[in-house]
């Protein structure tokens, strides 16, 4: 209880100290890549959540595997993958994400196909054999494209529109993974998911500091 009135307080701090740095591009470096962030483009320097997802991938087996990250950010998690020679796909509504992840991948001769994409809008058809998501999930309209890294809509909309998407193609043999902080309202994204004949998965936890994340898997709710 305590610990969440700490960061209740402290959240708007963080927010405007994030506004504040991704106002200007810079370097953020990870092991031996120098990565490209552009203004708006949130930057892995200030969540654990990706962290703990670069950690997961570095112990299972991608290469020659089709991998997605859908809404990539910095792309880091894309780079990270095409290093274990997966076939990468990459996407972000976030036009500056994209050039920045552009600008690195070309810089490492890194194989990424990039999309400038809202979900799967413009993404290729592909049974793919991964897709990542590191979604927004404070519920408030995103006031510009540099909020929408952060706040899902007022009502939930992001993922409504995502679990809708992910219906309607193919993931019967994809491993879908997502991660939310035990600071999302889960219990809403999971009646979201379920109202979209999707179930989620808690395959994975991990706790740093004083906040938990989880790994979800979603797949399709075929008795509903």
């Amino acid at each position: 209880m305590l610990n969440n009135l700490i960061k209740k307080i402290l959240a708007p701090f963080w927010q405007k100290l994030y506004k504040y740095k991704s106002g200007r591009k810079h370097i953020y470096r990870y092991k031996n890549l120098k990565i490209v962030i552009n203004p708006s483009v949130f930057s892995p320097k200030w969540t654990f959540a990706t962290k703990i997802f670069l950690k997961y991938i570095e112990k299972i087996d991608i290469e020659n595997k089709t991998f997605l990250e859908l809404g990539c950010g910095s792309g880091i998690v894309s780079l990270m993958a095409a290093k274990k020679n997966a076939k990468v796909y990459a996407s972000d509504i976030n036009e500056n994400a994209i050039k920045g992840l552009i600008e690195t991948k070309n810089k490492y001769n890194l194989q990424i196909q990039c999309f400038l994409s809202d979900l799967f809008k413009n993404i290729p058809k592909i049974d793919f054999d991964y897709i990542y998501i590191n979604p927004p999930f404070f519920n408030k309209n995103p006031e510009n494209v540099s909020e929408q890294a952060w706040f899902c809509g007022e009502n939930f909309e992001y993922f409504q529109k995502l679990f809708q998407q992910l219906w309607q193609i193919n993931i019967s043999k994809t491993n879908v993974l997502m991660i939310l902080s035990e600071n999302a309202n889960i219990k809403k994204i999971n009646e979201t998911a379920y109202c979209n004949k999707l179930i989620i998965s808690n395959i994975h936890e991990e706790k740093q500091f004083s906040e938990n994340f989880i790994i979800y898997k979603i797949e399709k709710n075929h008795d509903k």
